[in-house]
């Protein structure tokens, strides 16, 4: 907490009296269930919004922020965004988790404040609520990437290629893995509807956790049932224990992970067990990779690493992106109106294929519309690669080529209408 804290302090500090000040809510898991990749993510977030103060903020409003560590608690959520809509009258919130999300769907539209979560649920993405089996409208909601689902759908239709390209016979064998919970379970019915289409026997998920523990009893299930393909839906530090377990027992499978499945640091800890699994990336490259928005998000690491040196796994990456379009919508906001709210949602609709200026090769270009929130349905998809033993830093092992990330292919899906929400 005392991190966060400091955090807050130090992006209010940048601000300066003389000029316009704006507050912005920023909702980070730094202690709870999905800790491991919501600590990267939210420091790109907090770095990225320190950064943009520091610059001359967005249109020249200064962002008084305040980051909140809510473990992945629901109720302290709520709590929190009671607090940021009434006393603090924020203008905009970057958010995280699903559950937390889609319970302030219906407060968020109706005290007009724009939410760009962490969380990519489908029913996200559907301003009016029109699609076909969307729940509800989400207005206000926003995020950076495809939705779970939409990765989803891409990956199998990886996999049924991967399929052919392997000479196999028969179906192959999907199964989703996940906890009982709104995030895993985000896009099983829409992967499972779509595994039936691409040919795949569809087997009965599988549960486990969204903590690390003994997976054995999963992973001899999936060996007993001959799964050819499993979708991890929980985050990295769930998934090590249970890649771990199934490579103990021998289960070969082809693990394909959620945006939040895999990561650098989840390559170091799993070591041999997470070589193959294939994830997708949000962003065009990764750290160490070469692209001109590169030098932009060097600097802005450097508000938490002043030496330059830290490594950055892709979710810090993500976490940038996911500010730097919010900035931009506050830009075109304070130019229409003034910075509000639904100043601010309006400011999303206002650019086709949109990369932000200053993260050109970075951010993957993007296009939100009033009734379709879908940013991208373009599905970059990595396979990590572990080549030996993983002892030594991430920044170490990267150099010696020792863990990789090595793209696959990208899936440009087709943007159906009934899709969407889903």
């Amino acid at each position: 907490m005392k991190s966060v804290i400091l955090a807050a302090t130090a992006a209010i500090a940048l601000a300066s009296p003389a000029l316009a000040q704006v507050k912005v809510g920023h909702l980070a898991d730094y202690s709870g269930a999905t800790s491991d990749v919501g600590v990267p993510f939210g420091q790109g977030v907090a770095d990225a919004l320190a950064y943009i103060n520091k610059t001359g903020g967005a249109g020249g409003t200064q962002m008084g922020v305040e980051t909140f560590d809510y473990g992945y608690q629901v109720p302290r959520a709520i709590s929190q965004y009671k607090k940021w809509s009434g006393r603090d009258k924020v203008v905009a919130i970057q958010g995280w988790g699903t559950a937390d999300t889609e319970a302030l769907i219906t407060f968020i539209a109706k005290d007009e404040i724009p939410y760009f979560s962490g969380s990519y649920a489908g029913q996200l993405t559907d301003p009016n609520g029109s699609g076909e089996k969307s729940t509800k409208a989400a207005p206000y909601n926003f995020f950076y990437g495809p939705s779970y689902s939409d990765s989803l759908r891409a990956m199998l239709q990886w996999a049924a290629e991967d399929w052919k390209a392997k000479g196999g016979s028969g179906k192959p064998k999907y199964v989703h893995m996940g906890a009982n919970h709104p995030y895993p379970n985000a896009p099983k019915e829409a992967g499972e509807e779509l595994a039936k289409e691409l040919g795949f026997d569809v087997l009965p998920a599988v549960q486990f956790a969204l903590t690390p523990g003994d997976y054995t009893a999963q992973c001899l299930t999936l060996k007993d049932s001959g799964a050819n393909y499993a979708y991890l839906g929980n985050t990295a530090g769930s998934n090590i224990s249970v890649l771990r377990a199934c490579d103990t027992v021998g289960a070969k499978v082809q693990f394909m992970g959620n945006v939040w499945g895999m990561d650098e640091n989840a390559m170091k800890a799993a070591g041999k067990a997470a070589d193959g699994v294939v994830f997708p990336v949000r962003t065009g490259v990764v750290w160490g990779g070469e692209a001109p928005g590169m030098q932009t998000v060097r600097e802005i690491s450097k508000i938490s690493d002043a030496s330059g040196t830290a490594y950055r796994p892709v979710h810090y990456i993500s976490g940038i992106c996911s500010a730097f379009y919010m900035k931009e919508a506050m830009e075109w906001a304070a130019k229409n109106g003034g910075i509000t709210g639904a100043n601010i949602k309006q400011g999303m609709y206002q650019k086709k294929d949109w990369v932000p200026a200053g993260m050109e090769g970075v951010c993957v270009p993007s296009t939100w519309t009033p009734d379709d929130h879908r940013g991208t349905t373009t599905v970059a998809i990595y396979r990590a690669k572990v080549g030996g033993a993983t002892e030594a830093s991430v920044d170490e092992l990267v150099k010696a080529g020792t863990i990789k990330l090595e793209k696959v292919t990208s899936v440009d899906l087709p943007r159906k209408k009934e899709w969407l929400g889903w």
